[in-house]
């Protein structure tokens, strides 16, 4: 069977339309319907080539349906409604219509809306059966209150039907919202539990030791207690961190000069590693010092943790790209590198590399994930730079309006 040649003679009006709104193709009853031949039309958005107003309320139902079917992936059936049709050759003459419209999402492959099917049928003869033949005196027809009254219930479904399928739209967004939270939450409580019973077990252990042997090495357990006990110190204190961050917690910001904190840190941290450090003379940025200074401190250890032999620290200024002017801190090491498909998973909670459990084992996996949300509750980002070799993090931070005090 030839589809095409169907398509072509279906006694209906017919076209198919792209994702975003532009006519692909359409059959003869569509071509006659609006007026136009299809070389005017195809290639072309719908709203922009057919008649009438493309911003009007008609229009706006519409749009409002077809950008339904693409999003829910789901016919709507569309109440009827007027939209009135001009000629190219007469403009200014609009003949009266009014129109049943379907639109049918077809899926491609992938199960994404490829094309949208697009019906349109002329009911204006249906419609104006409803009523007598209008009357040629000068009091209102039967015929124009039953349209009236029928215009006016067809615009109100038709309003209520948009509200409920954009309140049904927006219910499922929030149930899936709502799942992907507490599915996270649920694996950052495992991955808590986890972290937390290992210092647990060693205090444990080792407490037991020292009452079951009186001549236990003391200095030892101690020692190797405070360990255990400063290891469950860091997870409480990464975890209380991110439960402020995600509460949005506001706290108190004053212009800082990002350099000048970094300097006071790298002067007060010794460092295992070669320093590179390449500093302007001042950016100056709104923040809360104790969270910015931790921060850096998180992306210096990291970068520590990983580097061979050097590290590289540099604080520039420029315009980005919507022409504000913004500070760009990078810490650079000289380590393995992070694959870029990783590059995002490494900023997730409890989230470490085979290669950093083994460099570390007893870091928390929350270090990063900390540096980016402090990032961006500064309106700020944080991100890894795709280069060959070794780990750049780029923190970018908006400059700030107000003057640095005096006393900074």
């Amino acid at each position: 069977m030839d589809f095409a040649a169907v398509f072509e003679d279906l006694p209906v009006a017919c076209a198919l339309i792209s994702p975003d709104l532009v006519f692909i193709e359409m059959n003869r009853a569509y071509e006659q319907l609006a007026r136009r031949p299809r070389n005017e039309l195809i290639g072309r958005d719908i709203f922009q080539v057919l008649p009438g107003d493309a911003s009007g309320a008609n229009a706006r139902h519409w749009r409002a349906a077809l950008e339904w079917v693409l999003t829910e992936r789901q016919p709507y059936i569309m109440p009827w409604t007027r939209y009135d049709l001009s000629t190219p050759e007469h403009p200014e003459h609009s003949d009266r219509r009014f129109w049943s419209t379907v639109n049918a999402p077809l899926l491609g492959p992938d199960g994404e809306v490829a094309m949208v099917m697009h019906r349109v049928e002329d009911i204006t003869a249906f419609i104006e059966q409803l009523g007598e033949p209008p009357s040629v005196t000068d009091e209102p027809s039967r015929f124009l209150e039953i349209e009236g009254e029928v215009y006016a219930r067809s615009s109100e479904l038709q309003e209520v039907n948009r509200q409920l399928r954009y309140a049904q739209a927006e219910k499922h967004q929030a149930i899936q919202a709502l799942r992907e939270t507490l599915k996270r939450q649920r694996q950052e409580v495992a991955d808590a539990s986890h972290d937390l019973r290992n210092p647990l077990t060693g205090l444990q252990t080792r407490l037991e030791e020292a009452l079951s042997d009186p001549d236990v090495d003391s200095h030892r357990v101690l020692q190797a207690t405070l360990a255990d006990a400063e290891r469950l110190g860091d997870i409480v204190s990464d975890l209380l961190e991110l439960a402020r961050l995600d509460a949005g917690t506001p706290t108190d910001t004053e212009p800082l000069d990002i350099c000048r904190l970094i300097r006071d840190l790298l002067g007060q941290r010794p460092c295992r590693r070669v320093l590179d450090v390449h500093l302007d003379h001042a950016a100056i940025v709104d923040g809360c010092r104790s969270h910015l200074i931790r921060l850096l401190a998180n992306l210096l250890d990291n970068a520590e943790r990983h580097a061979r032999t050097r590290i590289e620290v540099s604080a520039t200024t420029e315009q980005d790209g919507t022409g504000h002017q913004q500070a760009i801190v990078q810490i650079t090491d000289d380590g393995p590198g992070i694959p870029a498909a990783e590059r995002e998973t490494v900023f997730q909670r409890f989230y470490r590399r085979p290669d950093a459990r083994r460099v570390d084992p007893h870091g928390t996996g929350l270090g990063l994930a900390i540096a980016r949300q402090t990032a961006e509750a500064h309106h700020g980002t944080l991100y890894i730079a795709d280069r060959p070799t070794g780990t750049c993090m780029v923190l970018c931070l908006p400059l700030s309006d107000s003057p640095l005090e005096q006393d900074q």
